[in-house]
């Protein structure tokens, strides 16, 4: 059974930094792609960025420069590299695991909260 752990969350102020990884376990073809998407407070769910097995990333537009999307597929953990963030990117940040390049697989991570604020 395929599991997801999300880690890397919390609080941080402004203008700061924060790095997510997201772990998976099971049976994992490390074709698969995978991406983070994020839930604000009364808002649905988006996507944040999504890699392909090759390496290939589809971003937000609004996004753009200030989060990058990495993998290792060796060890089957996706990252999340977010900079300059803002209190609008307070969220709940879910992976993703399996569809393409454009669209999610049925595959879901808990989450993990990050807070913008000083």
């Amino acid at each position: 059974q395929v599991r997801l752990v999300e880690s890397g969350g919390g609080l941080v102020q402004p203008g700061g930094s924060l790095r997510l990884s997201c772990e998976a376990s099971g049976i994992i073809p490390s074709i698969n792609a995978m991406g983070w998407y994020r839930q604000g407070p009364g808002k649905e769910r988006e996507l944040v960025a999504r890699i392909s097995g090759s390496g290939r990333t589809n971003y937000a537009d609004s996004l753009k420069g200030r989060f990058t999307i990495l993998r290792d597929n060796a060890e089957n953990t996706a990252y999340l590299e977010m900079n300059s963030l803002k209190p609008e990117d307070t969220a709940v940040y879910y992976c993703n695991l399996g569809g393409g390049l454009w669209n999610p697989g049925d595959y879901w991570g808990k989450g993990t909260l990050v807070t913008v604020s000083s």
